[in-house]
């Protein structure tokens, strides 16, 4: 994915830029702030979700973001990867991002292997390198049997090896993840976190959200999102 940043210039008022992220970070958001608006006047109402939220990750750090339902991670995330505009704050990253959504993004009619071949397309990944990454990726998640299956035919625990795997792809420097292992069974777990592992050792940040921690001696720090602002 692209670098992006959202530069403040006043309340409410977001400019769009190129700036990266300062060398000792990968990304790098400061006063992230985000209004849900609904109905129509006179009757609207505004809920203001983020209320000036900070957010570093460095080389190798493994984040862990956690707060309760509706305390706004997954906008934060959204707004992290630039799949939704902040309305005022900035977002700076240094490299490629990778972004496992909570729930997967995929076309129903198309097998595995035809999933990882159209995004390798959209990541620009050669295809010899892909198939490399992809034999890599249906080994440690323990999923080739499925690879000429349609998206449509996998269980839920399939589906979300398969989600994690398009945004392990391209080997992102920063890896978001949000509640990444819902539906895993123990063995998958074990082997999710021998990837965290790796990549930790690989110099690369990941960030996974999630309404709880399980292993908290897995990561290196975890934040709490409460009231809009992160702790």
């Amino acid at each position: 994915m692209t670098q992006h940043t959202t530069a403040t210039k006043r309340p409410l008022d977001v400019a769009v830029g190129a700036q990266p992220a300062s060398p000792a970070t990968v990304l790098d958001a400061s006063g992230v702030e985000k209004v849900y608006r609904r109905g129509l006047w006179p009757v609207r109402r505004s809920r203001l979700v983020l209320k000036g939220a900070d957010l570093r990750l460095a080389p190798g750090e493994v984040v862990g973001l956690v707060g309760e339902n509706g305390s706004g991670k997954s906008t934060l995330m959204k707004i992290l990867v630039g799949a939704l505009a902040a309305d005022a704050g900035t977002v700076s990253v240094n490299g490629k991002l990778g972004y496992c959504p909570q729930e997967p993004v995929v076309y129903e009619r198309l097998t595995c292997d035809e999933h990882f071949e159209l995004f390798a397309r959209a990541y620009d990944l050669p295809t010899e390198a892909e198939h490399h990454v992809r034999r890599e990726l249906y080994e440690a998640l323990g999923f080739e049997r499925y690879a000429g299956t349609r998206a449509d035919q996998l269980s839920g625990g399939t589906l979300a090896k398969l989600n994690l795997a398009l945004a392990l792809l391209p080997d992102p420097d920063v890896l978001l993840l949000d509640e990444p292992y819902a539906g895993f069974d123990w063995d998958t777990y074990l082997k999710f976190w021998q990837l965290v592992e790796q990549r930790r050792q690989a110099g690369r940040a990941v960030l996974i959200i999630s309404h709880f921690v399980a292993d908290e001696e897995r990561f290196d720090r975890i934040v709490h999102l409460r009231e809009g602002r992160t702790r």
